[in-house]
């Protein structure tokens, strides 16, 4: 079979794009190992299915390059609507986009006729532990001690679609992130394993970033883990709520603006190539 696909990034958290629109696609879990190959296949941090939606004006699944699936992703849901806008499926700079955390409103900025940045509506930040899950008591889980490995930590909890602990820190750039990564990954405290951000505070409203995110390892961006970690941010006194957060990640500059009925994320999103694989 030939499949044709789309690579694009958002802040280098790059994906393999597939229009299901009149494809339908088996077994995407095990297609999503084989193309995330970076030496046999296509290479990305997984692929994600456009789809139709009887609900919103297109459906986004997107997999992991381990094959589990997840319930979202920020740095895909703007390609996505990239994708929707520049190849006119839909034809509209507000749009709409069903997930498996919900249906998330998109706002496009339109240059030369096609999107360079989105702005997501990313939904109310999720503080209750049961819900986000993480197995450790209280209403929210802020700052708080538990020990990975030999080591001790403070923990913020927010989920944002996917499960996120932010742990803040004085020099992001020296933590040994292929190491702890995983430790945190696994922890029995949280059983949909979990998204991890190490932060470092630049300045007042501006922070660092580093992810490790279940099922893929260290990327270059996180969209939901720099709208947990700003929120993290603000509850632990580092950031302003209802204003723009900087947050500076490997690939680039996410902006999240924090308000207490949604959270706001907006950045670029690029189409690298169009190609055709056979499977």
């Amino acid at each position: 079979m030939e499949l044709k696909f789309t690579k694009m990034h958002g802040l280098g958290n790059d994906y393999i794009y597939i229009n299901c629109f009149d494809t339908v696609i088996e077994s995407p879990e095990t297609l999503a190992i084989t193309l995330s190959d970076r030496h046999f296949g296509i290479g990305g941090d997984g692929i994600v299915l456009i789809m139709p939606s009887s609900i919103a004006d297109a459906k986004m699944r997107m997999f992991n390059l381990d094959g589990s699936e997840g319930k979202m992703c920020g740095n895909a849901i703007r390609c996505v609507a990239k994708y929707l806008y520049d190849n006119t499926i839909v034809a509209k700079e507000e749009l709409t986009i069903e997930t498996l955390s919900g249906v998330k409103t998109l706002s496009l900025y339109i240059e030369n006729g096609l999107v360079e940045k989105v702005k997501v509506d990313m939904g109310k930040a999720e503080l209750i532990p049961e819900k986000i899950p993480v197995l450790l008591e209280g209403e929210s889980i802020i700052a708080s001690p538990i020990t990975v490995g030999t080591e001790n930590y403070e923990i913020t909890c927010v989920s944002m679609g996917n499960p996120h602990c932010v742990v803040f820190c004085h020099d992001v750039d020296n933590v040994k992130l292929s190491a702890i990564g995983p430790l945190f990954e696994h922890n029995a405290l949280f059983p949909d394993r979990i998204n991890t951000e190490f932060i470092e505070v630049v300045e007042r409203n501006r922070l660092k970033m580093r992810v490790w995110e279940r099922g893929s390892g260290e990327t270059l961006a996180c969209g939901t883990g720099a709208c947990a970690s700003a929120v993290a941010a603000v509850l632990n006194g580092h950031c302003e709520k209802n204003s723009d957060i900087d947050v500076e990640l490997l690939g680039g500059v996410l902006t999240i603006h924090y308000t207490d009925d949604t959270v706001f994320m907006t950045g670029s999103c690029t189409k690298v190539f169009e190609g055709t694989i056979n499977i």
